[in-house]
């Protein structure tokens, strides 16, 4: 598996369990990856499981809009991350 920072994670295909990874550990992509769930702004670090999908953030990515996720089969999750606070 290897991923970028934006690129959004969904462990075991879990559509209420999406992550945006913030920061990268290896330079190659490869996990571990520091995450913060979109659901509760927490952030961990994730070795993803066997079933966990990336899906790729930025401008040609699914992911491109905030808050706006697909599933690999291209299904749209309408998922909307927690309003900021400040």
């Amino acid at each position: 598996m290897k991923a970028q920072v934006g690129d959004r994670l969904v462990p075991d295909g879990d559509p209420h369990r999406v992550g945006v990874i913030i920061s990268l550990r290896n330079a190659d992509g490869s996990p571990p990856y520091v995450v913060k769930w979109l659901s509760s702004g927490h952030i961990a670090l994730v070795f993803p499981g066997p079933y966990t999908h990336v899906m790729r953030g930025g401008p040609s990515g699914d992911a491109a809009e905030p808050g706006a996720t697909r599933r690999p089969d291209g299904e749209h999750l309408g998922l909307v991350p927690p309003p900021a606070t400040h």
